[in-house]
């Protein structure tokens, strides 16, 4: 299946996250910020990549700028824990933002099982080459 890096600072989404792709037959790398996620990142060849968009150090926002710099193909599930209000006064919508700036999903937390891994095979199947392509020698 595929290899999939969790950066998110909040250890109970990471083993959450974690469990549910790893039960899905994924292999999973977790790291707790931007900085180590960017680390695991150019170390090794990922598929998949869950982006928390609130950490301390680098947020999510500025490590997938990094991230799309080196591999502006991968997608990204953004998620965040930041409540999204309809009230004029609010935040501005980080999960909407995202998405604009590179994310192909995102998830609020907390999410549901069945949503994550529908996201998950969505980014992957997205992400496969067509089977025509594959057989004309076109990736």
């Amino acid at each position: 299946m595929a290899n999939i890096l969790i950066v998110d600072d909040d250890p109970a989404v990471q083993i959450t996250i974690r469990l549910l792709l790893e039960r899905a037959g994924h292999h999973v790398t977790v790291a707790g910020d931007g900085h180590k996620g960017l680390a695991l990142f150019e170390a090794s060849p990922f598929d998949l990549l869950f982006l928390d968009i609130f950490m301390p150090g680098m947020d999510g926002l500025e490590t997938m700028r990094h991230i799309r710099a080196l591999t502006p193909a991968i997608p990204i599930i953004v998620i965040s824990g930041r409540s999204i209000t309809p009230d004029a006064y609010a935040e501005p919508d980080f999960l909407k933002m995202a998405t604009k700036l590179g994310a192909v999903a995102s998830l609020q937390k907390p999410f549901r099982p069945d949503a994550l891994l529908a996201a998950v095979d969505g980014c992957l199947k997205a992400g496969e080459p067509e089977e025509s392509d594959v057989n004309s020698g076109r990736r």
